[in-house]
């Protein structure tokens, strides 16, 4: 009897070491060295195979458009391919932030259009501003068209020892000087809250509501006060 639970106990020793070995998969080795993306960014499988982010929020990267995308998908444990893509003269980034207050030296993806070419720089952004950061990144690929600028990679989430896959993400862009390698302040375009990055089903809703629909939004506002206001002074009157 003693033997036989002491093969049990053995058998769920291994069972859990397997387990652990799965979700503490090694943190990649850095290499930004950009390929050619030979196939353009695309909401494919957006749902099924990988969590996506757009603004707006049906716009297929892929198609013409102005569309700000992100997907992920889990490759183990905190290694995730990441593919994202957006308009700009400069560059595109995507932001990971642990927590709902972004810009606390959060990790950030840059992809910057160098004259045609997809530069990949890794950095963080603290307090409003992108600082040069060794991340853990390999396996890039990008492609310029135009002003859309897409790029593929591999990455090792930050805060990967607490094992947690939720975090804010952030979509921005900004100016890129090619000659001295300045990156702008970033213009955020899309900020969800915190969603886990494993459940690709998810609905993920852009808190940030587009300066151009707050213009629609007060222009019309500001016209219905008037035409009302018009019509008392009319009523006033007969």
């Amino acid at each position: 009897m003693t033997t036989a639970a002491g093969n049990m106990t053995t058998a769920a020793v291994n069972m859990t070491t397997t387990t652990t070995a799965v979700t503490t998969a090694p943190p990649l080795s850095p290499n930004t060295t950009v390929e050619p993306l030979q196939t353009p960014v695309s909401r494919a499988e957006c749902g099924t195979q990988q969590l996506c982010v757009a603004e707006p929020s049906v716009c297929d990267p892929s198609a013409t458009g102005s569309c700000f995308f992100l997907a992920a998908r889990q490759q183990s444990g905190s290694n995730f391919d990441f593919s994202i893509s957006g308009e700009s003269d400069g560059y595109i980034a995507a932001t990971l932030s642990p927590d709902n207050t972004v810009g606390n030296n959060d990790t950030t993806y840059v992809c910057a259009n160098n004259n045609s070419v997809v530069s990949f720089i890794s950095t963080v952004l603290n307090n409003g501003e992108l600082v040069l950061r060794e991340l853990n990144v390999n396996s890039v690929r990008g492609r310029v068209d135009g002003r859309r600028i897409q790029c593929s990679f591999a990455a090792t989430l930050p805060s990967a020892t607490t094992r947690t896959t939720g975090f804010a993400i952030s979509l921005s862009d900004g100016s890129f000087n090619p000659t001295s390698g300045v990156l702008g302040s970033p213009t955020t375009r899309f900020r969800s809250p915190v969603v886990d990055l494993t459940n690709v089903s998810a609905t993920v809703n852009n808190e940030i509501i587009p300066t151009a629909n707050h213009g629609i939004t007060f222009h019309q506002s500001l016209t219905q006060a008037l035409l009302i206001t018009v019509g008392a002074l009319g009523l006033a009157m007969l």
